[in-house]
């Protein structure tokens, strides 16, 4: 386990070090008024007179224990929260380094739920674990020992009578340290399957209502839920009834010391004082040793934990190059593209090529690889088998920051960040002027809309851009896109929400956008790419044809099927009742 989070703490290490050793101290200075206690009471079993001021100095050494105590705990807290939280912001940095170089597809499959419970709920675990079990852990199981040891100096009889309670203990909290971490993994995969599912009930709720399936969504809602309650109820009943043992029996070390140490006083085996000596030092022991094994049972859980964080990022790493774009020029090129999800493959040795300043669109029915194709091009997955190659240079070649400079991706859904319109088109070009940010938004075709907000481009949008709707959400990602200007565009239906109003408008701004652009776009509406240079056509993950949409409608009876369907469904209207 130490190992494990080792790696974490780095240079934080000597807090929590410091911490141990403050709260060790801390710990010798609360169970020292015992000795003292004994010191008052021994005298009195011997029947030896004492005066006041004798019991005064114990007292006033008890009080000093007691500020030690409190002074040096509380620093050594301070010590121990500084190295917990330092260490929770090096495993969130080392987590969110290891998840930018995962493929964004795998992010993906992860689910926002997970995601989010990782990040905030698990970590933050992890402090309680780091800031309290690690140095408290210690400090109250190596004094205690110690303490241990010298009963059984000062007499063995009553020491070893005094450690039979403590070995029960041990054994339950065993007993229960086995039983939990059986049960372990299906607890935590129920917590994360519930996450997921209440995002998405969440996210999906107005689809739910619009379409009446609250029952449905409810109930997969309610299902996730009651697993979680079950999974964790079953975890608890298996460890309450070992807790219960090591609860009660550690805390009395004098069980047994006291009914048979009495027999032995009584006998004369050993001596009162002793037995007071020994009673006391027990008081000491039972408190320590029990914080101390309830914090070795929150061990188990923190490696647990941490190897769970580090096995959700264990994907390998996007293959990346660290060169900068030196391709020849911006032709782009698919030679034997293989690649699949979880092992079922949805491109099947794809050849395709378009060439610098072309336009070529892919079309062809849902599931058939086109979107999987652009996603591909800008890097989101790395493939199985086959290369791709923008100039003659491999893709995995350069870095993703110089894949990005060449390449802009419009897709169906963009997201915008809860900031300012502007600061949103901002991002395609950072170091852009105010001026190129509203030229950028004017050939978008953004100032209609914009206009109706009092504050124009300086209009929140909102979580998600839930104040823009979602053709107008997609015309700021374009206008992001023509922002940054990059030679390669992607348009993964770019038109999709485009209502029938604006759609010439942003076809004309397409228009000027992709001038002089190697351009590749996806498109179920025919009519939009009717004049690309090539049009491709992909069916089951395999590209059968590829020429002009005059020459396709005439050789290829799949590319005339879907144009067919493209100018029924154009024509498609709502008949009058």
């Amino acid at each position: 386990m130490f190992k494990r989070v080792s790696p974490y703490i780095g240079e934080y290490k000597k807090y929590t070090v410091w911490a141990v050793i403050l709260m060790s101290i801390g710990i010798i200075a609360n169970v020292t008024p015992y000795f003292f206690i004994y010191q008052i009471i021994a005298p009195l079993t011997r029947g030896e007179h004492i005066d006041a001021s004798y019991i005064l100095i114990r007292v006033i050494a008890v009080a000093i224990c007691e500020i030690i105590f409190s002074v040096s705990y509380v620093q050594g807290l301070e010590f121990s929260h500084i190295s917990a939280y330092n260490t929770l912001k090096n495993l969130r940095i080392s987590l969110q380094s290891k998840l930018e170089r995962q493929p964004l597809g795998n992010i993906n499959e992860l689910g926002t739920g997970r995601i989010k419970k990782v990040f905030t709920d698990d970590i933050d675990q992890v402090e309680l674990l780091l800031a309290h079990a690690i140095p408290e852990g210690i400090a109250n199981i190596a004094i205690p020992m110690i303490i241990i040891v010298l009963m059984f100096i000062f007499d063995w009889k009553l020491g070893l009578l005094s450690l039979v309670p403590l070995v029960v203990g041990m054994f339950a909290m065993g007993m229960m340290m086995k039983s939990g971490l059986e049960k372990m993994n299906a607890y935590y995969e129920s917590a994360a399957k519930m996450n997921n599912t209440i995002i998405e009930y969440v996210n999906g709720m107005e689809v739910v209502k619009v379409f009446n399936k609250d029952g449905d969504s409810y109930k997969r809602f309610g299902e996730r839920v009651k697993d979680y309650r079950d999974f964790t109820l079953d975890w608890y009943k298996v460890c309450w009834p070992w807790m219960a043992i090591y609860s009660s029996v550690l805390p009395c070390l004098v069980l047994l010391m006291l009914p048979l140490g009495s027999m032995m006083v009584l006998g004369g085996v050993v001596t009162l004082d002793r037995m007071v000596l020994v009673f006391c030092m027990s008081f000491a022991v039972g408190p320590s040793f029990l914080k101390a094994l309830n914090f070795a049972g929150k061990f188990p859980q923190l490696d647990y934990k941490i190897a769970e964080l580090e096995k959700m990022m264990e994907h390998p790493p996007l293959k990346e190059g660290e060169s900068a774009f030196k391709g020849d020029n911006l032709d782009v090129e698919f030679k034997d593209v293989h690649f699949g999800y979880d092992d079922a493959e949805v491109l099947h040795g794809v050849n395709l090529s378009f060439k610098q300043g072309t336009t070529t669109a892919l079309v062809g029915e849902s599931g058939s690889g086109k979107s999987t194709l652009a996603k591909l091009l800008v890097h989101y997955y790395d493939i199985d088998s086959g290369t791709i190659t923008v100039g003659g240079q491999d893709i995995t070649d350069m870095s993703l920051e110089a894949l990005n400079d060449q390449v802009s991706f419009v897709s169906q859904e963009q997201f915008l960040f809860n900031t300012t319109l502007y600061e949103n088109i901002l991002i395609g070009k950072p170091n852009a002027t105010r001026e190129e940010v509203l030229e950028a938004a004017r050939r978008a075709q953004c100032n209609e809309f914009i206009a109706r907000f009092p504050d124009g481009l300086d209009t929140q949008a909102g979580d998600g851009g839930k104040q823009l709707s979602g053709g107008e959400r997609q015309r700021i990602s374009l206008a992001r896109a023509i922002l940054k200007d990059a030679p390669i565009i992607v348009l993964d239906e770019a038109t999709a929400f485009m209502d029938p109003e604006n759609e010439e408008k942003m076809n004309a701004a397409l228009d000027e956008i992709v001038k002089d652009k190697t351009v590749l776009v996806i498109a179920h509406r025919l009519s939009t790419i009717k004049n690309a240079d090539k049009i491709c056509v992909m069916k089951e993950g395999n590209c059968i044809a590829a020429d002009t949409h005059d020459k396709l409608i005439i050789s290829c009876p799949e590319y005339k099927k879907l144009w067919d369907a493209s100018v029924s469904a154009s024509t498609w209207k709502v008949r009058e009742a």
